[in-house]
């Protein structure tokens, strides 16, 4: 007699499959990785030494180990000479609270300099104050009281290894986040805004919504550093992601590391998630950029 199918391989299989990837995207939300990128310029060529920045971004009041001591050991080893946070360290949302980040960006000054720009969950606090239970302005008087410089459409430059470079946070307004938005600033826009690109500088612009890229290479910066993104949730083949927050499928610059002549733009996966806390294939990030 022929042998009777088992139909329940099918359904254990699809089950171990699901019960596998689940424990995938528990293990992406509790830890992270150490990316690197070296990024070339003729204005670097004069440099007497290495120049190491730690860029992070996304945050998200994300707790990694007790009192964050993986993610601040993580940024310590590596010797730094500035670090740059690129936004959306907290959640801006009522019922959240941004102590954890406060207390991480604290300790940060005692490793070496930080400018900070703001993300859309810092602006929305910023923009409308009444809505939300936590306060913008006592955040930022926290972290400036620490030694974080704030940088809202303003600029500072330091010395970097002999070579002069100029930080720039553009402030992006809330609609500028905006799920229907249609069309992007331009550079006109953003002159107006932070003013010209320093050509006798290397030119940073931190910048947190990567969808308008070209933009921001337009308006002369030599490197731009974004987020919002948080790789696209899961990653696929090719450095793409699968959606954006604003929920686009297959955003162009969801993250990596993105080269145009002289020009890149380097966009985080971030390091932490909020509302739907899902990580696939797309592990949270601390950035090293090697000048």
């Amino acid at each position: 007699m022929p042998k009777k199918r088992d139909n329940k391989l099918p359904v254990i299989m699809l089950g171990a499959e699901f019960l596998i990837i689940l424990a995938e995207i528990i293990r992406e939300l509790r830890s992270f990785i150490v990316t690197r990128y070296q990024i070339t310029s003729g204005k670097w060529r004069q440099a007497s030494g290495r120049c190491r920045i730690v860029f992070l971004s996304d945050l998200h009041n994300q707790i990694y180990g007790k009192n964050n001591d993986r993610l601040f050991y993580a940024v310590l080893k590596q010797k730094p000479d500035v670090i740059l946070a690129g936004g959306d360290m907290l959640v801006g949302k009522n019922g959240y609270d941004y102590r954890a980040a406060a207390e991480f960006m604290k300790r940060l000054p005692s490793i070496c300099p930080v400018y900070y720009a703001n993300g859309n969950h810092e602006q929305r606090m910023k923009e409308y104050p009444e809505s939300y239970e936590q306060s913008y302005r006592e955040y930022k008087e926290e972290l400036l009281s620490a030694g974080i410089r704030f940088l809202e459409n303003e600029s500072e430059e330091f010395l970097c290894k002999g070579v002069p470079v100029r930080v720039t946070g553009l402030e992006i307004p809330g609609r500028g986040y905006a799920r229907r938005r249609r069309k992007g600033p331009d550079p006109g826009t953003l002159k107006r805004c932070i003013g010209d690109s320093d050509k006798d500088c290397y030119q940073i612009l931190l910048a947190h919504n990567p969808c308008y890229m070209e933009t921001y290479l337009k308006w002369g910066a030599d490197l731009v550093l974004s987020g919002h993104l948080h790789g696209g949730i899961v990653g696929l083949p090719g450095h793409r992601g699968l959606i954006s927050p604003g929920f686009r499928l297959f955003p162009r610059y969801s993250g990596g590391c993105y080269k145009k002549g002289e020009q890149t733009a380097v966009v985080s996966r971030g390091l932490g998630s909020h509302t739907i806390p899902c990580r696939l294939f797309n592990p949270a990030e601390v950035i090293i950029l090697e000048f």
